[in-house]
């Protein structure tokens, strides 16, 4: 079995497979969708930086951040740092994309717990995965068989635990789609074949797409201020004491 620091390789060299190629155009698509109308100053991708899926994105600054054992090639922004300890400050980035980041953690509870604490309020995580359970993730289970995932990944995370850790952590989920209903082929040839499968399982089997795309919003609770309660202002209590001797003369006028 490959290490864990390696598994990030393997998926970055099968995303040029025809089928990871077949993923990727999805992911680029729901990504691109979902990081649009994401607005602020930071946004980081973990992961897979070769990929950018930060471009349809209009946040200024913006970074690729990667294991420190994958030889990408340069890109400006890189940063070099593991899911589970990310080098940012509490509440200082407005955008996370992490494409596929969670498969490859040693610790992906731990990798949402840090996407917590960085992300700034109304911050927003973009994640893609595997679907453990769809075609694929069948086909992945069954032995004798050649074509295979970019896998053994030793944290397949399914949507249904991502949105019970979102509930923890009191992420707010705002999107999430699946795609990629056709049989995990070989060549480009037969994926375009099987093509028609992806409006037939999106209608009829939602759920058991191959990979899936979620985004959600960091919610923090309004605050409110508890303190003694305030006095009347000092203008209103002169006026209605000056009241009390304009009223006494008139009544004094009236009977004298």
């Amino acid at each position: 079995m490959a290490s864990q620091r390696e598994l990030p390789i393997e998926l970055a060299e099968w995303l040029e497979t025809p089928a990871g190629q077949y993923v990727r155009a999805w992911e680029q698509r729901q990504v691109d969708a979902m990081v649009g109308n994401a607005f602020g100053y930071h946004a980081i991708q973990i992961g897979l930086p070769h990929w950018n899926l930060l471009q349809a994105n209009r946040i200024p600054y913006k970074a690729w951040a990667h294991s420190p054992s994958a030889p990408f090639g340069t890109r400006a922004g890189r940063l070099v740092c593991e899911p589970e300890q990310l080098p940012f400050d509490t509440q200082s980035i407005d955008l996370l994309v992490m494409p596929h980041t969670l498969e490859w953690c040693a610790d992906p509870h731990q990798a949402l717990r840090e996407v917590e604490r960085v992300l700034m309020p109304e911050g927003r995580v973009v994640l893609t995965g595997f679907n453990p359970y769809s075609l694929w993730g069948l086909r992945e289970s069954l032995p004798g068989l050649d074509l295979r995932l970019p896998v053994p990944v030793p944290s397949q995370v399914s949507p249904a635990r991502l949105k019970d850790w979102f509930k923890l952590l009191s992420f707010e989920l705002d999107r999430g789609r699946f795609g990629c209903y056709t049989p995990l082929c070989a060549t480009q040839a037969w994926l375009h074949r099987w093509r028609f499968m992806e409006h037939a399982g999106d209608r009829w089997w939602p759920a058991g797409g191959a990979v899936y795309a979620i985004a959600a919003v960091k919610r923090v609770s309004s605050m409110r201020l508890v303190g003694p309660a305030w006095r009347k202002p000092r203008r209103r209590r002169e006026r209605r004491a000056a009241v009390a001797p304009v009223a006494n003369r008139i009544n004094e006028d009236q009977h004298g």
